[in-house]
């Protein structure tokens, strides 16, 4: 992998980490993560009539990751809500590139080289060592942690679901900015006129208070899972979507100094352990 592609996912895992962030740090969770998809959303209304539109094969793929990353949206934020973010984001991020990582070679036919395979495991591993970590230090113990620990699990299959289908839709669309910027939009427009609708006066009320997180968060995420797409144009699916969840990094970091959540020295040695999985993909 080329130290320009390395870089920009290792962006994207910021990015991604951050708009995690802004959510698990509002008081409603579900109207953050709908005020994020809503800002995505209205960057993407702004930006798309001076892009061409994707290729005609690539519009399934954009409808169908469109209904998983809603259902993705909703189970995230009622996992944040349940439990905590440094519990429930390492289990869901941990495991979905395993499961891309198995899936991938039968449905894309990528076959990834022994490095790959190394460096998807470890980062694997560290991630879902991590999740461990917050299981023994009590939280998984609790009824919240056992129903986080369940979202989060469902959460990683619906990620993975998505990440496959806009691995290959992207490649189809012949234009990786419109395929995403289309995808937001399919995804934001639905969940705020949901909003609208079953909760206008709550919603609104946090549309004029925390306007700024959702603009944020909408850029932050539309950036991000951008920049992975593209990623994925250029080397295999599954070592992308393994790096990208080197975002845990960055969220281990703003879940202790920012959300001031626990993060004791297993998390940390966890941290290490991502970090060298990072590095055996960067010479993959």
């Amino acid at each position: 992998m080329s130290i320009a592609v390395f870089a920009i996912v290792l962006f994207a895992a910021l990015l991604h980490a951050t708009w995690n962030a802004l959510v698990k740090g509002a008081g409603d969770k579900l109207m953050a993560a709908v005020l994020v998809a809503g800002g995505a959303a209205l960057i993407a209304i702004v930006t798309l009539p001076f892009l061409p539109l994707p290729a005609a094969a690539s519009w399934p793929y954009l409808v169908t990751s469109s209904v998983l990353q809603i259902l993705y949206l909703t189970l995230v934020a009622r996992a944040y809500h349940v439990a905590d973010m440094s519990q429930t984001y390492p289990l869901m991020r941990g495991t979905a590139p395993l499961l891309v990582a198995l899936v991938s070679g039968l449905w894309l036919h990528e076959a990834l080289s022994l490095h790959a395979l190394l460096g998807v495991g470890v980062i694997c591993a560290g991630i879902l060592s991590m999740a461990w970590v917050g299981r023994r230090g009590g939280a998984g113990l609790t009824d919240g942690g056992t129903t986080g620990t369940r979202l989060a699990l469902l959460t990683a299959v619906v990620i993975a679901g998505y990440t496959l289908v806009d691995g290959h839709g992207v490649r189809l669309s012949g234009a990786p900015a419109s395929y995403v910027l289309w995808g937001v939009l399919l995804n934001g427009l639905p969940l705020v006129a949901w909003a609208l609708l079953a909760r206008r006066r709550i919603f609104l009320q946090h549309v004029v208070r925390q306007w700024p997180r959702g603009l944020v968060g909408g850029a932050g995420t539309l950036i991000s899972y951008g920049l992975a797409l593209w990623a994925m144009t250029v080397a295999p699916v599954a070592v992308i979507a393994a790096l990208r969840e080197s975002s845990i990094l960055f969220g281990t970091a703003i879940a202790g100094l920012v959300l001031k959540e626990r993060v004791g020295p297993r998390r940390l040695a966890a941290a290490c352990l991502i970090a060298v999985g990072a590095m055996v993909l960067r010479l993959a």
